[in-house]
């Protein structure tokens, strides 16, 4: 199931990264591309308002005039005499026109846009280079990707800081003008956490594979709290970089802050792109935004293949075991050519959908099945004494607040949003373009291949099992006699009587050759 999600989110992610690597060369342009309406535009494009307004003469007659005029002429126009004219921003129009060639649905494909095309390769090749010796190059390259947005972030931080309009932009973020009647909508609750789970790489293998490279006593309660809130802080401090400029957005164009700022492509290729290009040396703030999108998401990349390439040593170590470079090519070219899809002119579409369902949905149902199956089916007692076996023996106070997430409130909290949201359900869409039902199909399709391996294996584990059909899903659900440590010497009393089925060197050799040949101290 992990491999298979990660998979399906290796494929789309990395065409974002795409649209990253795209702009940050567009970037390196004065003025920037889309900064105004250029020959690729139409005529909805313009960087201010269009709205007409109906007034009276002075002989008497209703006329309609533009805002122009009355600028021109000082007046002011009553609300209730607006006639809104819907327009386009020139950077809305560069992502949808230039940057994506946009088609009217998924129902018109479209040819490959061939810049997107160079992009992806590029950023398969950037993947393909840090991970060819796996966690060894890759950890070196995350030293600066996972540093370097940081530096970015604490830039645009100060320069939003000192625009004028910025404290508007703050107050919407997080003070008197939030809008938090959004916190009774499902879909939001529904969004958090599965942006939660896949930012901490939970539920989809990442997390797992990589902590199996850690030596067995290395203390992951304290890494766990660390990332945890490293995590949440990093997100609440970019929001105050982010939303610093788009407060000085709204303060020149006039439009309310609710207006200017957009979620997920929109925020990230609309609205921030269009803030900075309104910055004195716009192309030095575009540069570090997009190289930070770039960092960013080569981290999370870096982490789903690697859940992938570990999975396949681990299950097949006699084939894929010493060949960890070949292994690694193969996959990023496979993984190329399954993007392709994604970045024709209807690719948009497609990354939206696996977006919404196999980063969405399949992550939530994921999270639920794995708490409920650690809690209630291997057993929160013996998976806490397995922890103590690698932190050292903790009191029973120190596990109160733990097992109260673990039995009680997590899968409460997880399975009512869950339900809410099934409750709640509408088709997905982009903009203004609702996805057809053979689309939302494809969706659920590809969440139910996810999942489907679940009670798949688990069936085929009660069927190899012996005795009555209750004995079987007892047996089934019972850790093997193997079960235990990776190494003798980690069994302890606790699993001294299972023994391992791998070879019984001593832990001081073992942890060397782990070291050296990229070998896991892991649980088996």
């Amino acid at each position: 199931m992990m491999v298979i999600a990660s998979t399906l989110g290796t494929i789309y992610y990395n065409c974002i990264i795409a649209y990253s690597i795209y702009y940050l060369f567009a970037s390196f342009q004065s003025p920037l591309p889309w900064s105004d309406c250029y020959e690729w535009s139409d005529e909805n494009c313009s960087k201010i308002p269009k709205d007409l307004c109906n007034i009276t003469s002075e002989d008497g007659k209703f006329v309609t005039v533009n805002t122009a005029w009355l600028n021109d002429n000082n007046k002011i126009c009553p609300k209730p005499n607006i006639i809104p004219v819907p327009v386009q921003s020139p950077s809305e129009q560069y992502w949808d026109k230039v940057a994506l060639r946009r088609s009217s649905g998924l129902d018109e494909t479209g040819e490959v846009v061939w810049h997107l095309a160079l992009c992806l390769l590029l950023s398969w090749i950037l993947v393909g280079a840090a991970l060819y010796k796996g966690i060894k190059s890759s950890g070196k390259v995350v030293y600066f990707t996972a540093t370097f947005p940081y530096l970015v972030l604490l830039i645009l931080l100060v320069r939003g800081a000192t625009l004028e309009g910025a404290r508007e932009g703050i107050e919407y973020y997080i003070g008197t003008q939030s809008n938090f009647s959004k916190l009774a909508e499902a879909e939001v609750w529904k969004d958090a956490a599965a942006q939660i789970f896949f930012s901490l790489s939970t539920t989809s293998g990442g997390l797992i594979a990589l902590s199996s490279y850690n030596k067995f006593h290395n203390n992951c309660y304290t890494d766990s709290i660390i990332v945890c809130l490293t995590n949440c802080g990093t997100s609440v401090f970019a929001g105050f970089a982010i939303f610093s400029i788009l407060g000085h957005i709204s303060h020149v164009t006039g439009k309310p802050v609710s207006e200017v700022a957009q979620s997920g492509f929109g925020l990230a290729f609309i609205a921030y792109p269009e803030a900075l290009s309104n910055l004195p040396v716009s192309p030095l703030w575009s540069v570090l935004f997009f190289f930070m999108l770039l960092t960013l998401g080569l981290d999370s990349v870096f982490a789903t293949v690697e859940t992938i390439t570990t999975t396949l040593q681990d299950e097949l170590p006699k084939y894929f075991k010493s060949k960890r470079i070949h292994m690694t090519a193969a996959a990023c070219i496979l993984f190329f050519l399954l993007g392709l899809p994604c970045i024709t002119r209807a690719g948009i579409y497609w990354v939206k959908l696996i977006d919404h369902f196999c980063a969405g949905w399949m992550i939530l149902f994921a999270a639920v099945l794995e708490i409920i199956g650690i809690c209630y089916i291997y057993g929160g007692n013996r998976f806490i004494e397995d922890i103590e076996m690698m932190i050292g023996k903790k009191n029973w106070w120190f596990w109160l607040w733990w097992r109260a997430c673990w039995f009680f409130i997590s899968p409460c909290i997880l399975i009512a949003i869950l339900f809410w949201s099934l409750a709640t359900f509408t088709s997905p869409s982009y903009g203004s373009v609702v996805y057809p039902n053979w689309a939302t199909s494809i969706g659920w399709c590809m969440t139910a291949v996810c999942l489907i391996w679940i009670p798949v294996v688990a069936a085929l584990k009660a069927i190899e099992a012996n005795g009555s059909i209750w004995q079987r899903i007892r047996t089934a659900c019972t850790p093997t006699a193997d079960w235990g440590p990776y190494l003798e010497c980690h069994r302890g009393d606790r699993y001294k009587h299972q023994q391992s089925p791998w070879d019984q060197k001593s832990c001081k050799f073992r942890e060397t050759e782990v070291s050296v040949i990229n070998d896991h101290n892991i649980w088996v």
